[in-house]
């Protein structure tokens, strides 16, 4: 016998592109949802014509998506709130919203990136601001315009809470988007974050036309300084090789749809960065994570030779040439790094 699946209330803030996706997914699946937007003008164009003409211009919305600029009743009149705030904004809008959590609500983020001046990662935020442990994050090879189009796509939520991981997986999959599961939320988020760093260069060797064999060392390298990093901060490096870790790399580093391949791309045609953020319009959290996680990594002393020549070519306006020189010529480095220990027979 088939039993139907619990059906809950659910508010999404943020109404950028992969807000509005997941609102209208967990809209789709028939769980009342609420999607908050800050910005009256966008709230009274997509009300009117049922789309997000700003970020995803084509795709309709469903008509039982509501949509509210209240934010206090958005939160309190839900079970899951998802939060897909751009991070410098992240802990303003959290703390706005403290007042209407509930020590039942689930609370996720969505959002991959780091906060500037603290290192303090979104769900940190979420915790610190909330004083929820009921929380988790999503995070994955999740191009909003791919699923809005209702491509074949998978995500992860990361929480240490099984209720937490079953009540997303209940409110979000459906037949195009499979959720799975882990436990590893620190991993999870940092992989989300730091994969931004490596499409702005895997962009730039776009703009370069470099062959395939160039991108393969670069996504290789990009993930061992990933899973490097990640390890001296405390995360479990096999989290890099699920979802959340080389499969959100390789979307975010192979197509045009990402915003940090596009600000990577343009670097490498020779534009300047202030015109690229200027042109682009959405946040791109890559170049704020690379100027974070540059000073992260001289501080603890972890070899990043990808993240500091990037951080030289943006902040430093060194040339893009001396730089691959560089990384071309560095000393000899291990292929692989965290190797199983062979059991002896």
């Amino acid at each position: 016998m088939m039993t139907t699946s619990p059906r809950w209330r659910v508010a999404v803030l943020g109404g950028g592109s992969f807000g509005t996706v997941l609102a209208n997914m967990a809209a789709e699946n028939g769980h009342a949802t609420t999607l908050w937007l800050r910005d009256e003008a966008q709230l009274a164009e997509m009300t009117a014509t049922r789309e997000n003409g700003r970020y995803l211009p084509g795709f309709r919305l469903e008509d039982q998506l509501c949509f509210s600029n209240d934010l206090g009743q958005a939160v309190s009149g839900a079970d899951v709130v998802f939060v897909s705030i751009p991070s410098k904004a992240f802990r303003s809008v959290v703390r706005a919203a403290r007042p209407h959590f509930r020590p039942d609500h689930i609370l996720i983020s969505t959002t991959k990136g780091i906060e500037r001046d603290s290192f303090t990662l979104m769900s940190e935020i979420l915790r610190e601001e909330s004083g929820s442990k009921r929380t988790g994050v999503l995070s994955g090879p999740n191009l909003a315009k791919e699923i809005a189009a209702r491509m074949l796509s998978g995500t992860v939520i990361a929480s240490t809470q099984p209720d937490v991981r079953e009540r997303v997986h209940q409110v979000l999959s459906c037949r195009y988007f499979r959720v799975f599961a882990n436990t590893d939320v620190y991993g999870v988020e940092l992989g989300g974050a730091l994969k931004n760093i490596y499409a702005i260069a895997a962009g730039m060797a776009a703009a370069l036309k470099l062959g395939e064999n160039s991108r393969s060392m670069l996504l290789t390298r990009a993930l061992a300084e990933m899973s490097r990093f990640a390890v001296q901060m405390g995360a479990n490096p096999l989290t890099f090789i699920g979802l959340a870790g080389v499969g959100d790399l390789i979307a975010t580093c192979s197509s045009p749809l990402s915003r940090n391949y596009q600000v990577g791309f343009a670097l490498g045609s020779g534009k300047t960065l202030e015109d690229i953020i200027e042109d682009l319009e959405q946040t791109a959290e890559g170049v704020n994570t690379v100027q974070i996680v540059k000073h992260k990594a001289d501080e603890f002393g972890v070899h990043m030779p990808i993240v500091a020549g990037l951080y030289e070519i943006i902040f430093n306006r060194q040339s893009l040439g001396d730089v691959m020189a560089r990384l071309m010529h560095g000393g000899q480095t291990s292929d692989v790094e965290f190797v199983l220990p062979r059991l002896q027979a």
